[in-house]
């Protein structure tokens, strides 16, 4: 397991478990993997997602599917990596698909989708899509 670039970790193993169709998916936690979670979850992409233990913590995603298997995560993209971080400003934020993808930002305002940095006027570094 590559911990040189954890959120391209996390974004490939839930890529996998969407892949064969697994209803959940743990990996080791941290916080900003747990606002990703959280904003894919409030983006309607997963189910829920739990951090469970004591010192060495973990965060399970609970996948969700349409119809009983039809994902509702068709693709998940890292954006910024780290040998060539991309920043936008507030007016450049990208827009995925056309709207119907998200983008996610990391912002002076903390871990934000695209519609959110939008209405709070904000830009930061953007480190992934899904859609």
């Amino acid at each position: 397991m590559s911990l040189a670039d954890p959120l391209a970790d996390m974004l490939t193993c839930i890529r996998n478990a969407v892949a064969v169709g697994h209803k959940k998916v743990s990996m080791p936690h941290s916080k900003m993997k747990g606002e990703i979670a959280r904003v894919m979850k409030s983006e309607g992409f997963v189910k829920d997602f739990v951090v469970e233990g004591g010192l060495k913590k973990t965060l399970t995603v609970y996948l969700k599917y349409m119809d009983g298997y039809e994902p509702s995560i068709r693709g998940l993209q890292r954006y910024s990596k780290s040998g060539l971080r991309k920043y936008c400003g507030a007016a450049d934020i990208p827009r995925v698909l056309g709207g119907l993808g998200v983008a996610i930002l990391s912002t002076s305002s903390g871990i934000l989708s695209d519609k959110e940095a939008r209405e709070k006027h904000v830009g930061g570094e953007v480190l992934c899509t899904i859609w």
